[in-house]
């Protein structure tokens, strides 16, 4: 029988976001295969865990992979972990997880910690629907696409970028949505130097400008506001008439109107008029 690959979700920052599942799951798998060994080496001793360690960076998985996938087929189990936050989630792992399914080699996910829901959950704009674009282009007309994908999407957008580039992404946000598209910074998340600032784009990219800014880095931003839909004409006359028919008071009719078919005040008002 192979073993079982195990995707588990490390720490933002904070050590103790380790969920006592992960913390297991580190203790008893005999290998780990991870983004950088040194810094997963830190978090094993943390928790006392001895696995053997393999190294499979983003720039080297499609070589490593299949070593990781040779201690499987031995029987051994394998965790896969990052340096931080969820597997294959703008980090290494696609790759050795789709490998591993194509081979029918059972995946387990141990959830936790993720920088776009820690974001999303303290941003304060809408995480029902989001779209997550990850890291933008630096450049040309791909970076523009993605720009433009931004400035039109209806739900809110979690993008990640590196300190040094936060100001231009905020600067070409700013021209592409408007500079008074409200968005969230979010760095450093679950570190002792957390921040998280809230404003719009041209607000923002202000307060970061002269800014020395260093760590990870998340950015939340609103999604297009979508037009209010226009009420039917004919239906709305309709039922202005009737409610004139009832006599009912011109204000009654009108807070009647507004409330329920989206006229404002002086919509209401005018059509009362004209059918009086």
């Amino acid at each position: 029988m192979t073993g079982t690959l195990f995707v588990v979700a490390t720490p933002l920052g904070n050590l103790g976001d380790l969920s006592p599942r992960a913390a297991d799951t580190l203790r008893q798998v005999a290998v780990v295969a991870a983004e950088d060994t040194r810094r997963t080496k830190r978090l094993l001793n943390h928790i006392d865990a001895r696995p053997r360690l393999k190294s499979l960076p983003a720039f080297a998985e499609a070589d490593r992979a299949e070593a990781v996938l040779a201690e499987l087929d031995k029987g051994l189990d394998v965790a896969l972990v990052t340096d931080a936050g969820t597997p294959g989630v703008s980090d290494p792992g696609t790759r050795l997880v789709a490998l591993a399914r194509a081979r029918d080699i059972m995946v387990v996910p141990i959830p936790g910690p993720s920088a776009v829901a820690t974001a999303l959950s303290a941003s304060g704009l809408p995480a029902d629907r989001y779209l997550f674009l990850g890291f933008p282009p630096r450049k040309g007309s791909s970076r523009r696409a993605l720009l433009d994908t931004v400035a039109t999407s209806p739900w809110t957008v979690v993008l990640y970028e590196s300190p040094n580039r936060l100001v231009a992404l905020l600067h070409d946000l700013g021209a592409a949505l408007g500079g008074d598209r409200a968005a969230v910074v979010g760095r450093e998340l679950t570190k002792l130097h957390e921040e998280i600032v809230a404003g719009t784009l041209d607000e923002l990219e202000a307060r970061f400008a002269d800014a020395s800014v260093r760590g990870e880095v998340t950015v939340v931003v609103a999604g297009r506001r979508q037009a209010a839909a226009q009420p039917d004409l004919a239906e709305v006359t309709k039922a202005a008439e009737a409610l004139i028919g009832e006599g009912l008071p011109t204000k009654d009719i009108v807070r009647r109107l507004t409330e329920n078919w989206g006229l404002s005040r002086n919509e209401g008002y005018r059509l009362v008029m004209r059918l009086s």
